[in-house]
């Protein structure tokens, strides 16, 4: 595992971190493979009762580094491609892999918490901000749409038109907004320490009962997610290859 995503046991929390402040942690190619890894390591753990996710530094994170990226679109390609048993690429891996675990997941989010960076939030159980931070479904301004996972976790959470604005403007909203519509769970001061509490909360309950509802409401809430995962390449495919077919001209 890089640098750039850590993961760290504490009692029965598992703290996973994106790690790479400097560019308030713009997600690479190699974060997101490393994101995979992180939940594979935590569902190891069988001591685990509960996942905070965090983001070290100014930010959550920005969303994905796209210029990072753009040095290596063959391995772009690569992690596009699905896994057939799991019917996710990496890029949407990255996200859904934290909704396979068996214990809940809290993101404990802060300054900008955009595109990729956002997706992976809505990925988790629950999201707690810091009343400063700035949420953004960023892709449409950069041409695209969000494919990680994003079209599943919004039609959980927001209505459709809450969902298709946030998606088509790119518009910044706050955290304020961002609870009234159902984005997030919760503003606090010290969202690490909400998450902490959040956490012991649900822990303090039956751990296979815990499970049981998690995969439970997954399975109902939302019931053809992987059929959503495909939607969301096939609509980004076109944009992405006409954005590799403009910039190489």
């Amino acid at each position: 595992m890089g640098d750039h995503i850590t993961v760290r046991f504490d009692d029965n929390r598992a703290y996973v971190e994106l790690n790479r402040p400097g560019k308030h942690n713009g997600l690479t190619l190699e974060m997101l493979r490393d994101l995979v890894d992180a939940a594979r390591k935590v569902a190891e753990h069988k001591t685990t009762r509960a996942v905070i996710l965090t983001g070290n530094g100014p930010s959550f994170s920005s969303g994905l580094d796209i210029a990072a990226a753009s040095r290596n679109p063959v391995a772009i390609v690569r992690e596009f491609l699905p896994r057939p048993l799991r019917g996710t690429n990496t890029f949407q891996e990255a996200c859904w892999a934290w909704r396979r675990l068996d214990v809940p997941v809290a993101a404990a989010v802060h300054g900008r918490c955009f595109g990729g960076g956002l997706q992976i939030a809505l990925a988790a159980d629950f999201r707690i901000a810091a009343p400063t931070t700035e949420f953004s479904v960023m892709e449409a301004a950069h041409g695209l749409v969000p494919d990680m996972t994003g079209a599943a976790t919004l039609s959980q959470l927001i209505g459709i038109d809450k969902a298709m604005l946030l998606a088509m403007t790119a518009d910044p909203i706050d955290a304020d907004y961002a609870l009234r519509i159902g984005l997030i769970t919760d503003v606090a001061d010290d969202p690490v320490k909400a998450a902490e509490a959040l956490a012991d909360r649900v822990t303090a309950r039956e751990g296979n009962a815990v499970a049981a509802v998690k995969h439970l409401f997954d399975r109902s809430w939302h019931r053809n997610s992987r059929a959503t995962f495909a939607a969301e390449r096939m609509a980004q495919l076109p944009l992405l290859l006409r954005k590799a077919l403009s910039s190489s001209d």
